[in-house]
């Protein structure tokens, strides 16, 4: 027993990263068939995800661990029982659609003051040493997860530009495990867009 207590404590980091990429390749699956079991599954990767990111000094991406876990919950809520339209009376479940443009100028104001806000945390209050591009992650991530509750189709371009940057941030953390998942995540934006692209005509 002790044996294995020793060897979960030395190597807890990479057990953690590959059961954070398990758990990513389940979930992107799911959001590639728009399956609403993708919430389930973001509601458990988090809590894998808040000990890997501590463990690596990546303060931001802990602190949106708890986000996602929180945001899963609201995402799943707003697909299983929809949101109330204006000048509707019921609740809808959301469909594949663009983002309209009033709230698509909304959503880059909020990403901009959310990047200068995390930012002034990580380099104040931390010792991140990779603050710009931490904070830069985390508050488009803020809005692609917001996108994707509302099944935006351009969440899948959102998301391209986080994966991308999560690779090579990862890679240079030492978190290979997480750096190949979002390496596959990119490709599967790329398809995944496409896909959306095609049911939001199928469903029209």
């Amino acid at each position: 027993m002790d044996q294995i207590i020793d060897f979960l404590t030395a190597h807890h980091l990479r057990i953690l990263d590959v059961a954070g990429a398990v758990l990513g390749i389940i979930y992107i699956l799911l959001e590639y068939r728009a399956s609403i079991y993708l919430w389930l599954v973001s509601i458990i990767m988090p809590l894998v995800d808040m000990w890997l990111y501590l463990s690596a000094g990546l303060y931001a991406d802990f602190g949106m661990a708890i986000y996602y876990a929180l945001a899963a919950i609201y995402g799943y809520a707003v697909w299983k029982w929809g949101l109330r339209r204006k000048g509707s009376k019921e609740k809808e479940p959301p469909r594949i659609s663009h983002i309209p443009r009033k709230q698509a100028l909304w959503a880059t104001l909020v990403f901009l003051l959310f990047w200068l806000a995390v930012y002034e945390i990580l380099a104040r209050f931390t010792n991140s040493t990779v603050p710009v591009s931490d904070s830069f992650i985390n508050a488009l991530s803020i809005i692609a997860l917001w996108a994707l509750s509302r099944k935006y189709v351009e969440q899948w371009l959102i998301w391209l530009v986080v994966d991308a940057l999560c690779c090579a941030l990862y890679t240079y953390k030492g978190i290979p495990f997480k750096a190949s998942l979002y390496g596959l995540y990119v490709v599967i934006a790329i398809l995944g867009y496409f896909k959306w692209c095609r049911m939001m005509k199928d469903e029209g």
